[in-house]
Formats: structure tokens, C-alpha cells, sequence
């Protein structure tokens, strides 16, 4: 019988005030969602559940991540949900930008 290879990953979250990326060794050909489920990181944060939660590696989105496999030495990122569409956002800092320059 053949021992599984094991390979080190990080996963990391952060919330406004607090940042986690902690190193976990998985078997290699382990899903981005496993992995994510195995460092036990839901546990670290009240709420968090990575079963819904949009992810990625090293700032690139992962589509599919209880498909796509992890490597060794990548970094999951699991990501927050948007306070506010980009593109709201951009339109209010505009128009408080007009705003501010009618007023001048």
C-alpha cells in the first residue's frame, strides 16, 4: 500500500481588524473547498462558512473550487462578500467629487 503525499498550503481570511492565514498539510490532488474545510479556519472565525464563500489563490478567483486542485505551497484566499457594488461605489465618490467642486 502506497502512502498518500502530503503538500503544505496556506488558507487565509481577514476581517477588518483581524487577519489568519494558517499552513495545512493535505494530500496531494486535495480540492481548494477541501482544503479550505480541513485547515479548520470556520472554527477561527464566528459565521464563517466556506461552503457558499467565494475563494481564490493568491488573489485570483477559483470558479469551481470544489473541483479545481490545490498545490503545494499556494495560498486559498476565502473572501469577504462586498459591503458595496463596485460600481455604486465609484458613482458615489463621483458624484460626491461634482458635488464638492459645484460647492467650491
Amino acid at each position: 500500500m502506497s502512502e498518500q503525499k502530503m503538500i503544505a498550503i496556506e488558507v487565509a481570511y481577514a476581517l477588518p481588524d483581524e487577519q489568519v492565514i494558517l499552513t495545512v498539510e493535505v494530500a496531494e490532488g486535495t480540492s481548494v473547498f477541501d482544503a479550505a474545510k480541513q485547515s479548520g479556519i470556520e472554527q477561527r472565525f464566528a459565521g464563517l462558512s466556506v461552503d457558499d464563500t467565494p475563494m481564490g489563490i493568491f488573489g485570483k478567483a477559483v470558479r469551481k473550487p470544489k473541483e479545481e486542485k490545490i498545490k503545494a505551497g499556494q495560498r486559498i484566499e476565502i473572501y469577504r462578500p462586498l459591503i458595496i457594488d463596485p460600481k455604486e461605489a465609484r458613482a458615489n465618490r463621483a458624484a460626491k467629487a461634482a458635488a464638492a467642486k459645484k460647492s467650491k
